[in-house]
């Protein structure tokens, strides 16, 4: 469900630029009679209102680890002569 918080926060590039295709190509299904036009319209409205894309709300997004420094093992190397 979406939230108010949602809706006003986190307003960056690609957010913007979805609204604005969304809102541009709203204009020309409404000029042209064009359902194909409103569709895609209505599709990048739904990203910019929802702040996802394609792969969802950061789902491109490399996760971050979670294994601390002093988890890690060392390395052992040998020399080869």
């Amino acid at each position: 469900m979406m939230t108010k918080e949602t809706l006003l926060t986190n307003w960056h590039f690609m957010r913007w630029l979805r609204l604005g295709m969304g809102i541009y190509a709203a204009v020309v299904a409404l000029q042209l009679h064009d359902p194909l036009s409103g569709f895609i319209a209505a599709l990048f409205l739904l990203q910019a209102v929802t702040n996802t894309g394609c792969c969802g709300a950061s789902g491109c997004a490399i996760p971050i680890s979670k294994k601390s420094l002093s988890e890690t093992e060392k390395s052992n190397f040998e020399e080869v002569k």
